[in-house]
């Protein structure tokens, strides 16, 4: 009865895995796994699905087990798939200013209002805000069945009240709201209102996600902790999660970069380049001894910084589903898709019938109904005016989809040698990291490795449970979770701006005190969600020396601190 047992459940685009892992120690065992089709208009049944596949793979007691386990994560790609095909939700960004640049040249999409007002670098009012302009901005904004807003300040950690009263007046308006100081209190505008904007972007799939899931748990009565992945490659709690959005949206790569960690005990020792393709996208990483890089300057969403700690990745918009579409132009797989392959009972060609139809004459793997591939992709050649029977479309969609892989490998690459990497494990400054090898898991890996390999001129090798890994990666995942806390002398605060926490300071306080006191409240928080026994460590700790008007000087402190990520143990191998 002291068995621990961990589950994993990541949910796609395609496919909604799940993993029982069982062990107390260092080494997992994993008892049983589940892949089921993701059904996008009934989430709940998709995981009810995927549980009951378990309890099935089990065996005599397979329900008792599941209601034991210790601890659920989740991964998925839903909202980064939503980004990719530009299916997230429109917003409405609400901006008010301060001195410096103009804030509209660091606007995303179409529904902007810039509120006159503004406070200056020390929090302090410089001019009132004139509040009025959104409310008749977001009479348009309705009409145009726009329902989210995210609101952000120029310099607003140092003081959130104009933020504040325009997330205020957009409540009060009816629109769910995105505070940007409450994701993040670093002092960097342009970052803060990508952040906000993506967070408001991906909120309602998010939080819709996040409670389809529970009720599938608790129909199965599993009443463990849950816990979500962050693009990090740690795990927070659900509330916390629920709170910032934003944070997951690259959890389904999360996923898969420490899935490949506790598969591949060959990632432990130099460069690795990581690879995951699902049905919509193929997640790509890179791991430096069994360590994955980070993005130094915040997660990249569709070309802009955000506030985000992130695993250094790249998704891009090919993946098994990818629907190949033949054009004046040439042939394109992805980056939409419709359904599953004809190879699964879809009813257009995708990506996995090409490399159905090119492989299975040679003998190389493939999957499904290899018929239904081949007889899809002939007819789809003949409709477009292309000979061979499908073999030449076949040919040039792979070719483009291997080719937009490359590519994406390429650019991940020379971001990370462009500055010293940053690692999980440490701050290196090594420069010019060449991969040496490819891992590549997700559902299509048996079929793609071959020419992938060959394109990209690396041995690949595919690990035992690669069509899971995402799971097994969720599932031995530690629990995780940051905090910035602002502490200025001069105005006698300290602030925790993720928290919406204030308190008052004497003018003697310390940077010392500021750690301590970021360390409390952060174990404070965790502790409230059912996370003890973590271990804190501080990212940044800075002091900078300020005089008021008055010719006062005073301490103005920021320090960052995080319960660090990590794996929970490797799986044993079998």
């Amino acid at each position: 009865m002291n068995e621990k047992f961990y589950l994993g459940i990541d949910a796609g685009g395609t496919h909604t895995d799940a993993v029982l892992l069982r062990g107390g120690g260092p080494e997992k065992i994993l008892l049983a796994c589940a892949k089921v089709k993701t059904c996008h208009e009934d989430i709940p049944s998709s995981v009810s699905e995927a549980l009951a596949v378990l309890i099935a793979a089990l065996g005599m007691g397979g329900a008792n087990i599941l209601a034991r386990t210790r601890c659920v994560t989740l991964g998925t790609t839903l909202a980064v798939n939503a980004l990719v095909q530009n299916k997230a939700d429109a917003v409405g960004l609400v901006l008010s200013a301060g001195p410096g640049l103009n804030p509209l040249h660091s606007a995303i999409g179409n529904h902007v209002c810039l509120v006159p007002g503004g406070l200056d670098h020390r929090g302090l009012e410089l001019r009132p805000l004139e509040i009025q302009k959104l409310a008749a901005a977001a009479t348009v904004w309705k009409r145009e069945g726009v329902s989210a807003c995210a609101c952000v300040g120029k310099f607003s950690p140092r003081n959130p009240a104009h933020e504040r009263l325009m997330a205020e007046t957009a409540a009060g308006l009816g629109f769910s709201v995105t505070q940007g100081s409450r994701l993040s209190g670093a002092l960097n505008f342009p970052r803060r209102i990508a952040t906000a904007y993506y967070n408001a972007a991906v909120e309602r799939l998010h939080l819709s996600f996040l409670n389809a899931v529970e009720k599938a748990l608790v129909g199965a009565g599993v009443r463990a902790p849950v816990f979500l992945l962050k693009a990090d490659g740690g795990a927070v709690p659900l509330a916390l999660s629920r709170r910032c959005p934003v944070q997951s949206i690259l959890s389904g790569p999360a996923a898969s970069v420490m899935g490949i960690l506790a598969l591949c005990p060959s990632v432990r020792r130099g460069c690795s380049l990581l690879l995951d393709m699902g049905g919509t996208t193929t997640d790509i990483a890179l791991a430096l001894d069994g360590s994955p890089v980070v993005e130094r300057d915040g997660m990249l969403l569709a070309g802009r910084r955000t506030l985000v700690r992130s695993l250094a990745s790249v998704s891009v918009g090919v993946g098994g589903d990818s629907l190949i579409v033949p054009d004046e132009t040439g042939v394109c797989a992805g980056p939409l898709r419709e359904g599953p392959a004809m190879a699964f009972g879809g009813g257009r060609p995708t990506l996995l019938d090409a490399f159905n139809t090119l492989n299975a004459p040679r003998g190389e793997p493939t999957a499904g109904n290899t018929a239904a591939s081949i007889q899809g992709m002939a007819a789809l050649s003949a409709a477009s005016g292309l000979e061979g029977q499908g073999a030449v479309l076949a040919e040039a969609a792979v070719e483009d989809g291997l080719k937009r892989i490359q590519e994406a490998a390429r650019i991940l690459i020379e971001r990370v040698n462009a500055r010293p990497v940053y690692t999980l494990a440490a701050l290196r400054s090594a420069r010019g990291s060449a991969p040496e090898r490819i891992v590549l898991v997700g559902g299509p890996a048996p079929c793609v490795g071959g020419r992938l390999e060959k394109r990209l001129g690396l041995p690949l090798e595919s690990p035992l449970h690669a069509d899971v890994a995402n799971a097994v990666g969720a599932g031995l995942t530690l629990p995780t979770a940051s905090l910035e806390v602002y502490a200025d002398t001069g105005q006698g605060m300290l602030r925790a701006p993720a928290l919406g926490f204030e308190e008052r300071i004497g003018r003697s306080f310390t940077l010392d005190a500021a750690t301590a006191r970021a360390k409390e409240l952060l174990v404070g928080q965790l502790a409230k969600e059912g996370v003890s026994d973590t271990f804190v460590e501080v990212l940044e700790a800075e002091l900078f020396a300020t005089l008021s008007d008055s010719g006062y000087g005073s301490r103005d402190m920021r320090v960052v601190c995080q319960a660090a990520p990590g794996l929970a143990g490797r799986l044993s191998p079998e």
